[in-house]
């Protein structure tokens, strides 16, 4: 038996929230004080760093459990199963339910036991949790439901990635451009079809790394100081990507017995299209080879940076042909990678 993902969904929000936008904000430095160059340039910088143009945001009403209960029933549509035969929903977020115009997360009950309940499961033998891993979150969840289904601890797993960033972002940052929401799920299960999972790696660094990516107050130092927004240190995160996330790439692909040659596509988190070049750049020198042509899907472009969600995302479109250049067929070896506050980085390879 292979442990491979026979169904997928995503939801993406439908509305987009263009650069132009931020025309008007006011957007500080750290210590308050005001940036003096205009806000016209400040947007040009940025989408020439990150490659964002745009980004989507979703409708008041909805919360992260929302989309990814979405999502999740296009997973199980998609894998034509009976839903009350899921073993494990596992679901990675980092902020919880936040509220339209609240600030205060929640968490209680879990996502996971929110979805299972909207997805109307009765078996009570189905087990619902969260896991917080950063972005990484959803690799990591694919990571432990294969380890469940080896262990015959389960035969089918749901592993959902939903996140709404707009909500926590602190609108005078100007990295409050990059996040954005959405939400990707997916069908893992024991199967008698060739592929699957081959291998898979994670690390956390946390001796120095842990507050790379933390809580902080927002730029304008008059708002309630009780209030916390989600804050980065942009170069030490990249720096660390380069250095961390290529290694791991490779000693994945390498205990996989898979040739570079014979990886069809990377599928790397969408946190910096800048930052995803140069690792993806960094990999492939690790082999002394050339980057091919459409190696790597991008949707930060026009998604942003939705964490746990970009990955599934991004799988589920290329394989329902929805990016241009963008094919999958039974057989290829695609790799994931993710990386984010922990700071965390994962990696698997696998075969289609």
């Amino acid at each position: 038996m292979n442990i491979k993902i026979t169904g997928t969904g995503s939801y993406i929000p439908d509305t987009i929230e263009k650069n132009e936008s931020f025309h008007e904000h006011e957007f500080l430095n750290t210590d308050g004080s005001t940036i003096t160059d205009p806000n016209e340039i400040i947007v040009e910088k940025f989408m020439s760093i990150t490659g964002i143009s745009e980004r989507r945001y979703t409708k008041p009403h909805l919360n992260a459990s929302d989309l990814g209960f979405f999502a999740a029933e296009k997973a199980i549509e998609d894998a034509k199963m009976d839903r009350e035969t899921i073993d494990y929903i596992i679901v990675a977020h980092n902020f919880g339910d936040v509220k339209h115009n609240t600030i205060q997360s929640d968490i209680l009950p879990s996502l996971a036991s929110r979805i299972k309940h909207s997805l109307r499961i009765k078996n009570p033998k189905c087990v619902a949790y969260d896991i917080l891993f950063g972005c990484p979150g959803w690799i990591e969840g694919v990571i432990q439901a294969k380890a469940f289904i080896q262990s015959g601890m389960a035969k089918r797993c749901l592993v959902i990635g939903t996140e709404t960033l707009s909500r926590v972002v602190d609108k005078h940052d100007r990295d409050s451009m990059i996040f954005s929401d959405g939400a990707g799920a997916a069908i893992i299960e024991a199967t008698p079809d060739e592929g699957g999972i081959l291998t898979h790696e994670t690390g956390s660094f946390t001796y120095d790394e842990a507050y790379y990516l933390y809580f902080g107050n927002s730029n304008k130092q008059e708002l309630c100081r009780d209030t916390r927004y989600i804050k980065m240190d942009g170069r030490k995160i990249y720096e660390f990507a380069l250095n961390h996330v290529p290694k791991a790439m490779k000693s994945c692909l390498d205990r996989s017995g898979v040739n570079i040659k014979d990886v069809k596509k990377i599928f790397i988190h969408q946190a910096n299209e800048k930052m995803d070049e140069a690792i993806l750049k960094r990999f492939y020198r690790l082999y002394k080879t050339d980057i091919p042509k459409h190696v790597m899907p991008m949707s930060i472009q026009k998604l942003g940076n939705s964490s746990v969600a970009t990955v599934p995302t991004l799988f589920d479109l290329v394989k329902n042909n929805k990016l241009e250049h963008h094919t999958l067929k039974t057989g290829d070896v695609v790799i994931f990678a993710s990386v984010g506050a922990g700071m965390h980085i994962n990696a698997i390879v696998y075969k289609c």
